[in-house]
């Protein structure tokens, strides 16, 4: 398994690449871009291949931005989901340690900090009649 702190070639180039997508130097570049096109249809008489031109570009362009974005994503999910997790621990009165992502393609989590002893599951979700669905699963006689 890797550290926790390094990370593949995949996600620091995602990451590098939402940010600078992200700018507003970003998007004058993309309306230059399509300026030029247009300007430059006179020149190519609106032709099929000028219009292929600006059709495969930003076809390319789409498709490949659909993965950064699920990337993105992706990181994004898994690091709220770490936070409602502590938050869902504090809120029961239990000591939170911090959680790290050790590795986004095993998902497993490793704790850091002092604490050694095993963590409580999670309580179950509610049900509709307000008890959890660990409590509803129970007996009535061994609920009492």
């Amino acid at each position: 398994m890797r550290p926790a702190h390094s990370s593949s070639w995949f996600t620091r180039f995602a990451k590098a690449t939402s940010r600078l997508a992200g700018r507003p130097l970003t998007f004058a570049v993309a309306v230059a871009v399509i300026l030029a096109w247009l300007v430059t249809g006179p020149f190519f008489r609106y032709s099929d291949t000028w219009q292929l031109a600006i059709n495969t570009g930003t076809t390319i362009v789409t498709f490949l931005m659909v993965f950064l974005i699920q990337n993105t994503q992706n990181r994004d999910a898994e690091a709220v989901q770490v936070k409602l997790d502590e938050l869902l621990r504090a809120r029961q009165g239990r000591t939170t340690p911090s959680w790290t992502l050790r590795s986004s393609r095993s998902r497993s989590w490793i704790r850091s900090g002092p604490h050694t002893r095993a963590w409580p599951e999670p309580p179950g979700k509610i049900s509709a009649g307000g008890r959890s669905t660990r409590e509803a699963r129970r007996r009535p006689e061994e609920a009492e």
